[in-house]
């Protein structure tokens, strides 16, 4: 089975905005993978500032008034991030590896199989001469966890200059994120998540380390979360015509998974992957040809044979057993695994505080939250200090946010410039409103739930390294997947990674479904809702669409209860579990059926 970027088998994906933020110089040394937000520069900035100064090292700040100075932070903590980073792989392959050091934290983070791991082996058993020349084998094979950066299409706010003028389409907040990276030193990828932004796409032809070189290698790669095989062929079509060749599909669950939630028109993990796993060639064949021709066109060089498509998935995996079924059957490169790391102090950046709240919350109280200004499904986490800010704020006569950093301003409900759905400004003007009777209860409460997501999912990375936030600022939003329900307990990097290899196995509630049915469960609740906001003379367009939601979702439960007949898993205790649960579903699902009659 192929491995993600680096020497492991799973990478880490993007957690808010700064749960992830500095994980690569805690995690990248010993070749796992993962993802940081770089649509704060504001944070960037500020985290940049606070290693420079636990490292020793020069920090020049990068003020608003420098032009482009958003792309110019970026560009600056991701070129720190790669300094440091070799920094660190220097000091591992230049120690004595006989001692305990990072060269044996690395060994044993490795799954069983991995060549690194045997030749490790045989080093420390072997004379002078035979070291030097495993010691040399060992060094071609050491490759750091890839530092992927990750931007979420929508956000992309077109900004305004000093005197008010908007700025040209480059400045806006997507497109100067991009920029920052195209202009960085990293060797990885830009994950792209949210579907498609032309624009953002158009722009990646503006750098050269997006095409092939010479060589027919690229150095900074594409990855596109997708939700579905048609997404994902329609996406990499559309940047194949441009030459630019996606290197990866990363595919998510649309509910089981952390914070935005973009839930499909009813279409399971399982079916879906199984779309990929038959289509996967066709798929590959498809995007490469037409990447090459415009290639071809631009008279650049083809493609390197040793560049291909990975698939991989993402979205409440919680045993070995699941990520090991996943990578097998499906043919899959890799797995991601997200919310169990919020756990992991040596791998996350989580306060204290928030990880209390999270060890001790109920399963009822990690929820699907309208607490998102773009107006998306969050996942949310009830008993978080942000959520408790919130509601005092409201208790007070003052809902909403202050709106410093402005990064989801997308509203002109009331104002030319666009403003946030958080903020104190829109929140008072929807409840004036409210009281002169032209906002019903219910839409007021569906805005009053809105949460400043910029500082919420910021703090934290600040509160961890135990500095205060600007403006003390501190209240966290936590944006995990369900499956965090199920983890209960502070865990070190090694016990995580041993627990995905199947090593051991860490105590998870017993209680847990299997990913596929709690994915099928979270689906089938989030129907329901929807039909009970039905109302007697609903559209019979959207008794259509619920109609053909459920159908999509009675047919990926069948495909279910068929796997669960044709497949060997850990446990017959499993598997069992699963068709009790999946009648059980089904159901439901039925009993959903005469509402539409």
């Amino acid at each position: 089975m192929h491995q993600t970027s680096g020497l492991h088998t799973f990478h880490i994906p993007v957690m808010g905005l700064g749960y992830t933020v500095d994980t690569p110089l805690k995690v990248a040394k010993f070749g796992i993978s993962s993802v940081v937000s770089i649509m704060d520069d504001i944070l960037l900035e500020d985290m940049r500032k606070i290693h420079s100064q636990k490292l020793n090292l020069p920090f020049e700040p990068i003020s608003e008034e420098e032009e482009d100075y958003r792309a110019k932070r970026i560009q600056a903590y991701l070129d720190f991030l790669h300094t440091v980073i070799q920094s660190q792989l220097d000091t591992l392959k230049s120690e004595n590896w006989n001692n305990d050091g990072i060269m044996k934290e690395l060994v044993a983070l490795l799954p069983k199989e991995n060549e690194i791991a045997r030749l490790f082996e045989a080093y420390l058993l072997a004379d002078h001469f035979e070291k030097c020349d495993l010691k040399s084998q060992i060094l071609t094979l050491l490759t750091p966890g890839s530092i992927d950066v990750n931007i979420m299409t929508k956000v992309d706010k077109l900004n305004f200059d000093k005197e008010g003028i908007e700025l040209p389409r480059e400045y806006s907040d997507a497109l100067s994120a991009l920029r920052g990276f195209g202009k960085s030193k990293l060797e990885a990828a830009v994950v792209f998540s949210a579907g498609m932004n032309p624009a953002l796409y158009s722009y990646l032809e503006q750098f050269s380390d997006f095409f092939p070189d010479e060589k027919g290698e690229i150095k900074k790669r594409i990855i596109l979360k997708v939700s579905d095989y048609r997404s994902a062929l329609i996406q990499g079509k559309f940047l194949a015509k441009k030459g630019l060749f996606v290197s990866e599909f990363r595919i998510e669950s649309g509910l089981n998974c952390g914070g935005h939630a973009f839930a499909t028109d009813g279409f399971l993990a399982g079916p879906i992957l199984e779309d990929f796993k038959t289509n996967r060639e066709e798929l590959i064949d498809t995007i490469r040809q037409s990447c090459n021709q415009a290639l071809l066109a631009k008279t650049q060089a083809p493609l390197a044979e040793s560049e291909s498509i990975k698939i991989t998935y993402q979205g409440g995996i919680g045993t070995a057993g699941e990520d090991n079924f996943l990578r097998n059957y499906y043919h899959l490169d890799g797995t991601g695994w997200g919310s169990p790391f919020l756990l992991v102090p040596e791998a996350t950046s989580v306060d204290d505080e928030t990880l209390q709240r999270i060890i001790e919350a109920k399963k009822s109280d990690f929820y699907l939250s309208h607490a998102s200004p773009l107006g998306i499904p969050f996942n949310n986490l009830r008993t978080s200090s942000g959520e408790k800010q919130r509601l005092e704020r409201i208790e007070k006569g003052r809902p909403g946010s202050p709106c410093y950093k402005k990064f989801l301003a997308f509203s002109t409900e009331f104002t030319e410039k666009p403003i946030c759905t958080a903020s104190r400004q829109y929140q008072n003007l929807k409840v004036k409103l409210f009281n002169d009777g032209k906002v019903s209860r219910h839409e007021l409460d569906e805005i009053l739930e809105k949460d400043c997501l910029c500082e919420g999912l910021s703090a934290p990375a600040i509160l961890a390294q135990g500095e205060l936030p600007r403006r003390n600022l501190k209240a966290v939003t936590i944006c995990p997947g369900p499956n965090l329900a199920y983890f209960k307990g502070i865990y070190s990097l090694k016990e995580m990674v041993d627990h995905i290899y199947g090593k051991i196995t860490l105590t998870l509630d017993s209680d847990r479904p299997h990913v596929f049915v709690k994915e099928a469960q979270l689906y089938v609740d989030y129907l329901k809702k929807e039909f009970q906001k039905l109302i007697p003379e609903a559209p019979t367009k959207q008794e259509a669409y619920l109609e053909k939601f459920r159908k999509n979702l009675d047919i990926g439960l069948t495909y279910y209860q068929n796997l669960v007949n044709s497949i060997k898993l850990d446990s017959e205790e499993i598997l069992e579990k699963m068709k009790v649960q999946l009648e059980e579903l089904k159901a439901e699902l039925e009993q959903l059926k005469p509402v539409l009659s």
